[in-house]
């Protein structure tokens, strides 16, 4: 903590900038730990408060920008990738898109508040279409919630991060060697969830030739065809398989209750 503190006072706005915007693409950086630095710094005439807003929504509004464009053209293709490292692929994505589908635009509004959701949103907007002017909008007034949060509360309270600073440097080796045993628990955890994880990669799949011949041969009153397409690739005028039904993939415990048990059930999606 102190060597990024320092970093900070030594290297200014530039470090800001690069954490931020490294933040925003969903890497593993201390972004609110920066903020509150920042303010800490401002508060003792090192940095300017003003630029240090300017420079990290700057930073914040380019990375959210980029993977909203990412989603637009790649889908959940995308958020796939970013949860790959996630304890749960599959809830990585719903979690996500159910905070959308629930909340809708104020998603954006409280997403940088919220681990494991904030660098998903943006290329979830994008894949359900939400206007480019209307996300940066909402992005623009969230992100300035966050930075003034944590940059306020580092300017707020700059003696005490100040101590923790001296607490930092005469622990020294110690506080090391614990970073780095966390470190090593955190690597062996995600090594153990890994075989729990191939379970995802193997979701069993049918042809469609092979579909078409068992609804041919034993008729639609045996097999339920399932349209579960996000609501960002569906609306109540998109074309559907002739004879199949609507799943809302976001309400899945209410959909499943109202389906046939005694019946093959086929899903499609994006």
């Amino acid at each position: 903590m102190s060597g990024l503190l320092l970093r900070i006072a030594h290297h200014g706005y530039w470090i800001v900038a690069s954490i931020i915007f490294a933040g925003s693409l969903g890497m593993p950086v201390p972004a609110s730990l920066t903020l509150i630095g920042s303010g800490a710094a401002a508060a003792s005439g090192a940095m300017t408060a003003p630029a240090v807003y300017l420079v990290a929504v700057a930073a914040m509004l380019v990375g959210d920008s980029l993977l909203f464009v990412l989603g637009r053209y790649t889908g959940w293709g995308l958020l796939g990738f970013m949860c790959k490292i996630s304890r749960n692929p599959e809830t990585c994505i719903l979690r996500s898109a159910e905070s959308f589908y629930k909340r809708g635009r104020t998603t954006l509004l409280v997403a940088k508040f919220i681990p494991g959701v904030s660098a998903m949103v943006p290329p979830l907007a994008g894949s359900m279409k939400m206007p480019f002017a209307q996300f940066v909008a909402l992005d623009l007034i969230g992100a300035s919630f966050w930075i003034l949060a944590y940059g306020g509360a580092g300017f707020l309270f700059r003696d005490f991060i100040a101590g923790l600073m001296r607490g930092f440097q005469l622990a020294g080796n110690a506080a090391g060697i614990l970073l780095a045993a966390l470190l090593g628990v955190f690597l062996v955890r995600r090594l153990l969830l890994y075989p729990k994880q191939r379970i995802y990669r193997s979701v069993p799949r049918v042809q469609v030739d092979e579909l078409a011949k068992r609804l041919r041969s034993e008729g639609a009153d045996k097999i339920v065809v399932a349209d579960a397409r996000s609501h960002g690739y569906y609306d109540p005028g998109a074309e559907r398989i002739q004879g199949s039904i609507r799943i809302e993939p976001n309400n899945l415990e209410e959909e499943i209750k109202r389906l046939a048990h005694d019946q093959d059930i086929y899903l499609y999606c994006t």
